[in-house]
């Protein structure tokens, strides 16, 4: 006799019950999270996280005690060019318009002791000309450098965090050769030159950051005023992203709270605004010059917060605007009300 064929069944499938969905699904998120804690380590140099963080926050002040105490001198000094192009007059040179503010100010030697090393921090993040005005005008950092040097300094370091390659930002800018001609030291981002610090921000909690923009005895905040596409303005606070390695560009999902955690960390002896050409839109690279507008002013101050609220207005600007203003307001770190300042135009 034949035997029969065998009959294939299909397997009967077992319903798992809601503990053991728990128990898998629980599995599934603890390797998911395994795997994002590796993928961090191995690829992001800066990252937030602060809701965990353990320490007090690093905070790098170098402003001068008496600065605010000396009630002869201005806290924010404006120094303009009469622009009398209708008699034929030439607009007042950049190293005359920083003097004048900082004379305003009460000098140089107020900020800067004989024997300091000063670190000169311009806006050097874009592979673009002076004219583009998406940097510090050149003449500008030359000028704080030369009367640093006049007021003591031992060494003057310029230095900055380029969004583009450094070499072509550096050259290309007119800063290289500037700061050099006066004998400023220049120094570009290099990954030996970055550690991780911890700011403790709301947004920013450990992060790489460009040591010589903070093992100094002094700092002198000296950014362009331009527009920018997401934080609206762009002058000194704005102006730290420059201190910091890693991939920044992730903060700009929060960019008015990683502007204060910036300057919350970073609070420079001396803030100065160029505003000889600005970037009226289109910033913060620019590239058109008819996106830019002269204006011959320099702004000047003991307080970045109100450096910036000023500034402001020289692009169309408003305070309220700008939320990072009044972070900056609320944590102390200056004053959003610029005109309750000793104002002093020059």
């Amino acid at each position: 006799m034949k035997s029969k064929p065998e009959v294939k069944t299909e397997p009967t499938l077992v319903r798992p019950s809601r503990r053991e969905l728990l128990v898998r699904g629980g599995a599934a998120l603890g390797v998911l999270a395994g795997s994002a804690a590796i993928g961090r380590a191995v690829w992001d140099q800066g990252g937030f996280g602060v809701g965990s963080a353990e320490g007090a926050r690093q905070v790098r002040d170098f402003r001068v005690a008496s600065a605010r105490k000396e009630t002869q001198f201005a806290e924010l000094a404006i120094a303009r060019s009469p622009l009398a192009k209708t008699a034929g007059e030439p607009p007042l040179a950049p190293m005359q318009l920083v003097r004048n503010a900082l004379e305003a100010l009460g000098g140089m030697a107020r900020f800067v002791s004989r024997g300091d090393i000063v670190v000169v921090k311009p806006n050097i993040g874009w592979d673009r000309m002076p004219v583009h005005a998406a940097n510090t005008n050149p003449d500008v950092v030359a000028a704080v450098v030369q009367i640093a040097y006049e007021a003591g300094a031992k060494r003057v370091v310029v230095a900055d965090g380029s969004c583009n390659d450094p070499n072509r930002c550096f050259q290309r800018s007119g800063i290289w050769r500037k700061a050099y001609a006066v004998g400023g030291e220049v120094v570009l981002p290099a990954e030996h030159r970055f550690r991780t610090m911890r700011l403790k921000g709301d947004v920013l909690d450990e992060w790489p950051i460009f040591t010589t923009l903070v093992d100094a005895d002094k700092v002198i905040n000296v950014p362009v005023a331009k527009h920018h596409n997401l934080a609206k303005f762009t002058a000194a606070m704005k102006n730290w992203y420059g201190v910091l390695g890693g991939r920044r560009n992730r903060l700009h999902q929060n960019i008015d709270t990683s502007i204060a955690d910036l300057a919350t960390f970073m609070r420079p002896s001396l803030t100065v605004v160029d505003a000889i050409r600005v970037l009226v839109r289109n910033g913060p690279q620019g590239g058109n010059i008819d996106d830019t507008r002269e204006m011959h002013t320099i702004v000047a101050s003991v307080d970045q917060v109100a450096a910036d609220a000023f500034a402001c207005t020289l692009i169309g600007q408003h305070r309220d605007n700008l939320p990072y203003l009044k972070m900056g307001h609320e944590r102390g770190i200056g004053t959003m009300y610029w005109e309750n300042l000793r104002v002093k135009e020059v």
